[in-house]
């Protein structure tokens, strides 16, 4: 690697990738396109999006609620379309993804069925100042079944003068609640400072002391190689709005593990949609879900929002989610190499909050900016870049694979070491 615009350029011109930004739409401002880099936080809208709204609507326009069952795309089969593609960004089977409701309402759903306090079985280990989508939820979620946040809870925090948790706090708490842990809650990505924590080593230790594991992948889910079946992850959720270019508040999608697909002892809410699929519609009392993580589905879905994710998926899975996964790694290590070089020629200027085994395998980068840092991400806004400011001194990016440059990384350098 080296600092010049033309190795940038050399990089963009050897990107295989490099045609699929053109499948989206890119901001502009005075016919200038502008640098987004905030695929953690809402990706981009695919060209395709729209077209595929306009399908359902068409459908809907010419056979109103027969659209169901009739046209060249049934929207009772949409939900098929889906799942392969998911399925391979998360690392599992077809029948152990659903896609249905939002992340914070899937959250609580599975905790119904992954939670069941018992004994001195109780508590759940999570992480400190987890994303609100996590802690509101665990604190309605515990005082519903009548127990005390404060009790139950147990968060692992960063060390005294740290920022990131060490994967090895995180062991030791889990083996130390031992018999009254009953689960493990936790994200794949810290939001804040982008760390990525080894999933499969906490499924392990959690299974160990006889507790469920389950995750929030929303900073995760396309953006990391995951292998949730292989990794035996009892459930997780996540949102489809930020890597996977779902639009905003799209529908949201879970994965429980294909061994509590016939477990009729487990606990869940039900909705006729989660019902046996060939005798739904004869509505008989008495709930029979189907055998697949669809039986943890409420209610009749939208095929406009399906229709927005699909639009997504099929740009993914004809790149291949494993060239994104190269790409983005590359495109985070040039990255980090460009903001190590500045670092040093600046000493104090920011700091890198995300650990470098973070960078080494996904999108997301945060840099601590303890003088102007407002100032700073100001100035990236009017010279065209979107990148996140978080309160009070964090300002966060993320280069995606799909729609992102290099020569875009090497400007964004420019301005900040400017």
């Amino acid at each position: 690697m080296n600092l010049e615009l033309s190795y940038a350029q050399s990089l963009d011109a050897a990107d295989s990738l490099a045609g699929f930004r053109e499948q989206f739409i890119i901001p502009e401002e005075h016919g200038q396109q502008q640098v987004y880099f905030l695929g953690n936080s809402l990706g981009l809208q695919p060209k395709n999006t729209g077209p595929y709204i306009q399908k359902v609507l068409d459908q809907w326009a010419k056979y109103g609620v027969e659209s169901f069952f009739m046209g060249e795309d049934p929207w009772l089969n949409y939900h098929d379309h889906l799942v392969g593609p998911l399925a391979k960004i998360v690392g599992a089977h077809s029948a152990e993804v659903v896609v249905m409701n939002q992340l914070t309402v899937n959250l609580h759903l599975l905790m119904v069925s992954f939670y069941r306090p018992a004994d001195k079985r109780v508590k759940i280990i999570c992480e400190a100042k987890a994303f609100p989508s996590d802690q509101y939820m665990f604190e309605t979620h515990i005082k519903a079944l009548g127990y005390d946040p404060e009790d139950v809870l147990i968060e692992v925090s960063p060390r005294a003068g740290e920022v990131t948790i060490h994967q090895e706090d995180i062991l030791a708490a889990i083996q130390q609640t031992g018999e009254e842990l009953a689960l493990v809650l936790w994200g794949g990505v810290n939001y804040y400072t982008g760390q990525l924590f080894d999933m499969e080593a906490i499924t392990r230790a959690g299974h160990a002391v006889g507790a469920k594991v389950g995750f929030d992948l929303a900073h995760a889910a396309g953006n990391i190689e995951l292998h949730l079946h292989v990794w035996n992850v009892d459930f997780a959720c996540w949102c489809n709005y930020k890597y996977l270019n779902g639009g905003p508040g799209a529908i949201g999608a879970a994965f429980i593990h294909e061994r509590y697909h016939q477990d009729k002892s487990l606990h869940r809410f039900a909705g006729w949609w989660g019902y046996e699929k060939n005798t739904r519609f004869k509505m008989e009392k008495g709930f029979v879900a189907m055998e697949s993580a669809e039986g943890w589905q409420l209610s009749t879905p939208s095929p406009i929002l399906y229709a927005s994710l699909r639009a997504s998926l099929e740009i993914f899975e004809t790149a291949g989610f494993d060239s994104c996964l190269q790409k983005a790694k590359q495109m985070a290590a040039y990255l980090r190499f460009l903001l190590e070089q500045i670092s040093e020629a600046n000493p104090g200027k920011f700091h890198i909050l995300t650990p470098a085994a973070a960078t080494a395998r996904g999108c997301q980068v945060s840099l601590l900016v303890k003088q102007g840092g407002k100032e700073l991400f100001d100035e990236l806004t009017r010279k065209g870049f979107f990148v996140d400011w978080r309160e009070p001194d964090v300002i966060r990016l993320a280069p995606v694979p799909l729609y992102n440059r290099y020569e875009e990384i090497w400007r964004f350098a420019q301005v900040l070491g400017g």
